[in-house]
């Protein structure tokens, strides 16, 4: 017993010093967890990826499991910082490594690239992500029907674009899109798969979804949205920006007399968006509102609207604009607190000169 409490005592010393003291793959800080086989020391949510790779990592609690004498000195003599110069030696710059707040897919593709694949740890290994082309089959969902059926991907240095193909490829691509027009989030849950990606761009002024899924994961999908010839460091932010807020409230129309329908809206805060779809699979979006400066004529409020008819929900958010009054309704005054907070955000910030030519062209819409 005497023992068991010596080496736990040594296993949360080693886990304090500077070189253990985060996630060796997120760097969350404080890590409980180790890999006695790696000799690293892991996040919670990490040593979950690491149990899912038995034959490459053995995940023990340093403070609840049993650690004998050799496995003790065996972490000794690694740790984070020898690991990282190891299986990190030869990351590329371009390459995404994930946070403590990512979703589960990221973690899930660094981790098994780095100790798997060990993609990092030889200097000219080939890796498919640094082709002047990358393609890949993965599972879109349809348009109309619902159903994911398998469509090849192709992503291209030459032209700068993401194409997908149907059954027959000899009559061309289905969609061609530009890299500068798209935006790629993780979203498995909305999609209901762990590897879910839902890629937005836009097509004559109307925003367009695909949602699409890699059946087992071992195509690292991440890295087939941050194809580094196409997309240096300083670009991510814009291809990948996660929405400031998604979620359903009830809208109402112009005269604020017409019935409240139940949409999916999405606030886009990089293009200055308020987007809305049916269902938040939807391909093609039914309208969108822009939300400028507060010096533009721009506001939002929380309300209690009277005199309207077929809104479930009672917690109401009015955007004023130049043109028009929009009334939106919240089922939760938690809801309610956080658009209005994220609106506020977006109308607190300046006009940036290509946001005056988006408002241009919402306008033109109308």
């Amino acid at each position: 017993m005497a023992n068991r409490e010596k080496n736990k005592k040594t296993l949360l010393e080693l886990a304090k010093l500077s070189q253990n003291c985060c996630c060796a793959d997120c760097g969350a800080t404080d890590p409980d967890w180790a890999s006695c086989t790696l000799g690293i020391f892991v996040c919670l949510n990490c040593s979950g990826t690491h149990r899912n790779l038995p034959s490459v990592s053995r995940i023990k609690s340093i403070r609840l499991d049993f650690w004998d004498d050799e496995l003790v000195q065996f972490m000794k003599s690694n740790g984070n910082r020898a690991a990282k110069n190891f299986y990190e030696k030869f990351v590329p710059v371009f390459y995404y490594q994930p946070q403590p707040d990512d979703c589960e897919v990221l973690r899930e593709q660094w981790i098994r690239a780095k100790y798997e694949r060990m993609e990092f740890a030889e200097k000219n290994r080939d890796r498919p992500y640094t082709a002047d082309v990358y393609e890949g089959m993965l599972w879109k969902k349809g348009k109309d029907n619902g159903q994911f059926l398998e469509r090849k991907f192709v992503l291209s240095v030459h032209d700068f674009t993401l194409k997908y193909y149907k059954e027959d490829e000899s009559k061309g691509p289905k969609a061609t899109i530009s890299v500068k027009d798209l935006n790629a989030t993780f979203q498995p849950e909305k999609i209901g798969h762990a590897h879910g990606l839902q890629i937005t761009y836009c097509v004559d002024n109307h925003t367009r979804n695909l949602f699409v899924y890699h059946k087992n994961g071992q195509v690292n999908i991440w890295n087939f949205v941050f194809f580094p010839t196409l997309f240096p460091r300083i670009l991510i932010p814009w291809i990948t920006r996660n929405y400031l807020k998604e979620g359903y409230m009830e809208k109402t129309g112009p005269l604020q007399r017409e019935p409240f329908k139940k949409r999916w809206f999405i606030l886009d805060s990089l293009d200055r968006k308020l987007l809305y779809f049916k269902t938040q699979l939807d391909a093609i979006e039914l309208g969108v509102v822009f939300i400028g400066p507060e010096n533009h004529g721009y506001s939002v409020r929380e309300c209690v609207p009277k005199g309207t008819r077929g809104n479930k929900w009672k917690c109401g958010v009015i955007v004023e604009t130049p043109d028009r009054q929009f009334v939106f309704m919240c089922e939760q005054e938690r809801d309610q607190r956080e658009w209005v907070e994220a609106l506020k955000t977006i109308i607190s910030k300046p006009m940036m000169p290509q946001d005056y030519t988006t408002e241009a062209n919402i306008r033109r819409r109308r």
